[in-house]
């Protein structure tokens, strides 16, 4: 297929556009790289890809020197007159769209980012796939809509109409609009809540990352609600397998929903939406003592209240995703967390101890 992948700058998008490239999949990769977070490691992804950054930041189409069917444009999700002009030239078949202006604290800072790249630039999107006949659209909802929901593990078929951050607020928006778009113009829409993503080329802002940072300089971390935390930590192979299979499968209408009882995660249009985690929440002390295990030393410990706009726990209820499109969970999080620092000390050059530790450190 010929698909878009918006945020190939990023995180999870950069991961999905090797793989669809890997199986041979026409991609564009769009992004604004933004500076919401170093720059440096979202260029440097790019450079992963072939996309030499003197490229990258022209604001024209370029090609990779790694893949012949990968080109890159950096632009803005806001410039309307763009994205309609990409979609007219390019006619894609599908559209991942994994852009958006993420973190859950920066948006109580930073409201306006996120109406201008959550919910006007999601906006511009489903306008280009309305007027250029995109056959599915999957793009990136979050666990964060749960808000105040207290039902473990989340279900999609839960009420999600409490969130408390204006990060969640945009992203239960863009599935509300999804749907919207999915009614009156037939366009197969599946909106993937992702759980706590991490590995390889994680985002900086992430606890791991953050935790592994501090403790390789010997500074302390900062450990919310005391430690009273769990993550449904998911590893980035296991969410970019559940994106591919997603992709393959649009949605159809079920035409046994009904509006007298209805289920919040599927329709009469062809929507769909999912939770892609682990569905195996783990202890916040128990994720920082498999970092300590893979790094050889210690952490220390600041315990602090919890934040503004977090939640105690998330915990994912992948059971339709499993049934629909054969997902299948398989990191855990020790490898995971090893994998990730492995990545770390060879990005940062960070030498690895000359010593091992067992059990009780």
């Amino acid at each position: 297929m010929k698909v878009l992948v918006t945020g190939t700058a990023g995180f999870i998008g950069y991961h999905t556009a090797l793989r669809l490239l890997d199986r041979g999949d026409e991609i564009i990769g769009l992004d604004s790289i933004n500076g919401y977070y170093d720059v440096n490691i979202k260029y440097g992804r790019l450079e992963m890809s072939g996309i030499a950054r003197k490229d990258a930041e022209s604001g024209i189409v370029c090609r990779s020197s790694k893949f012949p069917g990968y080109r890159f444009l950096r632009m803005y999700l806001e410039n309307k007159p763009g994205i309609d002009d990409l979609f007219a030239a390019e006619k894609f078949d599908a559209v991942i769209h994994l852009a958006a202006q993420a973190g859950v604290r920066y948006s109580i800072t930073n409201p306006y980012a996120y109406i201008e790249a959550n919910i006007i630039g999601f906006q511009n999107v489903l306008e280009a796939c309305r007027h250029n006949k995109v056959q599915h659209l999957v793009y990136a909802s979050s666990s964060s809509v749960y808000g105040l929901n207290e039902n473990y593990p989340f279900s999609t078929r839960d009420n999600v109409d409490h969130p408390i951050s204006l990060y969640a607020a945009t992203k239960k928006s863009n599935e509300l609009m999804a749907h919207t778009y999915s009614h009156l113009y037939r366009i197969p829409t599946t909106g993937l809540r992702f759980f706590t993503v991490y590995g390889p080329w994680g985002r900086p802002d992430m606890a791991l990352f953050l935790f592994t940072k501090a403790m390789l300089e010997d500074r302390p971390i900062d450990v919310f609600n005391n430690g009273n935390m769990k993550r449904d930590f998911t590893y980035i192979d296991d969410i970019v397998n559940g994106v591919v299979k997603v992709l393959d499968h649009p949605p159809e209408g079920d035409p046994s929903w009904s509006g007298k009882n209805p289920d919040p995660s599927r329709s009469t249009a062809p929507y769909r939406i999912y939770n892609i985690g682990n569905n195996s929440p783990v202890n916040l002390l128990d994720f920082i003592e498999a970092i300590e295990k893979s790094l050889g030393k210690k952490a220390v410990k600041n315990f602090l209240p919890m934040q503004d706009g977090d939640v105690p726990a998330t915990w994912a209820d992948v059971e339709s995703l499993v049934e629909d499109v054969g997902y299948t969970p398989s990191v855990g999080i020790e490898e995971g967390v090893d994998r990730f620092i492995k990545w770390y000390r060879g990005y940062f050059k960070v030498s690895s101890p000359s010593f091992s530790i067992d059990g009780g450190y």
